[in-house]
Order: structure tokens, then C-alpha cells, then sequence
């Protein structure tokens, strides 16, 4: 059975990021910094001026994201912070129908996950979400909002599921506040209760 931790990516796991960002999926290119830019920024962003982007995060905290490791190599990662820092998620026309102000610090975002290829398959978005949530809580997050696939209505690829898969967010207590696409929900989880 393997050893599974998981960290807040700080700046000494910025190698650690790189690592659970390169194996599978866009992660390499977009260096998480897709929530975090406007269009027109990130398409005017090369990848290294995003890894940039993202050691700078790292590097300033707080933390985030976190990293999961499975018997001590990075193995995956977690985007969780105040939604307020995500800015594309506000200019997301499918993300509109959330009932939470956009301005409202305390409520925080799971956006995106990424898990290397070789370690698919274990439950790492599952323990990945459940130390997000806690993290979030620890940090004083009201509301912990996100918008996974529904895969019972549309099959996607492994690469595809960077938000999270329904079933997983509804195992770890989320109820679903709007479905604005088929396949796609926003759903939340209270914090402080």
C-alpha cells in the first residue's frame, strides 16, 4: 500500500509543482494559471513566463494549492484559494449561476486538479479534495465552491476532468446549487457549520 501525503505548495515544492503539473494533461503549459489570468493574458503569456507566474505564487503565499505525494514523489496537485483570486472564474459565463457573490472573499474555489498518468487511478482527486477542504476551512473559507463534470451525462478523458469528476465533490459532502450546462454542475460545500 502506498504512502500517500499531502502538502501546501510552497515555494521549496516549487520543483515538487513542476513535477505533479508535467505528467499528463495541459499542466505543463498552462501552469495552473489558467483561473488566474484573463483570456487575453493568458494568451499573451508564453509557458515560462506562466511558470513564472506560478514560482511567484509559490514563492509570495499563501499557498495555492497542494501537492500530493505517493511514497515521496510529487504525484499530483490541487487549486484551492479565495475565489476572488481566480479571475476568470467571474468572467465564465457558464459559472454565473452560482449564488455566492463574486466579491466576497470567503468563499474559495476547488478549480483544477492534476494527477500524473502513473498514479491515476488511486484516489488521489478524492484525498486531494478532502485536504482542500480542510484547508480551506483552516484558512477561514465560508463556502467552498466548484465545477466538476457530471461523467454519468458526458464522457470525458482523463486530461478533460482537470476540474474533478460530480461523484467525487458529492462524496465529500457537496450539494449542487446549479447545473448551468448538462455535464456541467456548481456545487458548494459549507464551511462553517
Amino acid at each position: 500500500m502506498p504512502t500517500i501525503t499531502i502538502e501546501p505548495a510552497t515555494k521549496d515544492r516549487f520543483s515538487d509543482a513542476e513535477h505533479a503539473l508535467t505528467g499528463g494533461g495541459d499542466g505543463a503549459s498552462c501552469q495552473c494559471q489558467w483561473w488566474m489570468l484573463t483570456n487575453k493574458d493568458f494568451n499573451a503569456t508564453s509557458k515560462e513566463e506562466r511558470e513564472g507566474l506560478l514560482k511567484s505564487e509559490l514563492t509570495s503565499g499563501p499557498p495555492p494549492a497542494l501537492v500530493a505525494y505517493v511514497d515521496g514523489e510529487a504525484a499530483g496537485w490541487v487549486r484551492v484559494g479565495p475565489r476572488t483570486t481566480q479571475v476568470r472564474l467571474a468572467r465564465t459565463r457558464t459559472y454565473a449561476a452560482s449564488p455566492q457573490p463574486w466579491d466576497d472573499e470567503n468563499v474559495w474555489a476547488v478549480s483544477c486538479f492534476a494527477v500524473r498518468r502513473e498514479h491515476r487511478g488511486q484516489g488521489l482527486n478524492a484525498r486531494l479534495l478532502d485536504a482542500a477542504i480542510d484547508y480551506a476551512r483552516q484558512s477561514g473559507a465560508r463556502i467552498l465552491e466548484a465545477y466538476p463534470v457530471d461523467t454519468d451525462i458526458d464522457s470525458k478523458s482523463a486530461n478533460e476532468l482537470y476540474h474533478g469528476v460530480l461523484s467525487t465533490f458529492e462524496a465529500a459532502g457537496f450539494h449542487e446549487v446549479a447545473r448551468p450546462k448538462p455535464a456541467i454542475a456548481i456545487v458548494e460545500l459549507e464551511l462553517t457549520s
